[in-house]
């Protein structure tokens, strides 16, 4: 039942942030795409945006792929766990804990989990465990 457990979490918050990469790449799922999300982070101080995008974007895009496909596991949640220290930093951490209050809570929650799927390993049902 490990991992099952380990597969559905890798998969639904891998594609997840995969997801949010596209936003940010294309524009798909309601996101702005590299110029607004780019003008965006511009206008909180992350320069040069579009560059800044670029890298979030695929770090959110490629890290979530190899979270999902439980491929060099530990390096997708190093390209995931950076976007999300970098979202406290510069957006949500002065507005303290709670999400209702655009806090950094779910950033939190996110890395624990890429911290502790990353560190426990992906789990037999993954691509890693076929590589062994």
């Amino acid at each position: 039942m490990l991992d099952t457990g380990l597969l559905i979490i890798r998969v639904v918050l891998g594609l997840l942030m995969v997801g949010h990469g596209a936003q940010k790449l294309f524009g798909w799922f309601g996101g702005y795409g590299l110029k607004g999300t780019g003008g965006w982070l511009d206008s909180i101080g992350v320069k040069p945006g579009v560059l800044m995008a670029l890298a979030a974007g695929l770090s959110e895009a490629v890290g979530g792929l190899l979270f999902a496909a439980g491929l060099w596991t530990w390096l997708g949640a190093v390209l995931l766990i950076i976007p999300m220290i970098i979202a406290i930093a510069k957006v949500h951490g002065a507005n303290g804990l709670w999400s209702t209050q655009n806090g950094y809570e779910y950033n939190l929650v996110l890395i624990a989990v890429f911290v502790g799927v990353a560190l426990t390993g992906a789990g037999e049902l993954s691509i890693d465990a076929l590589l062994k």
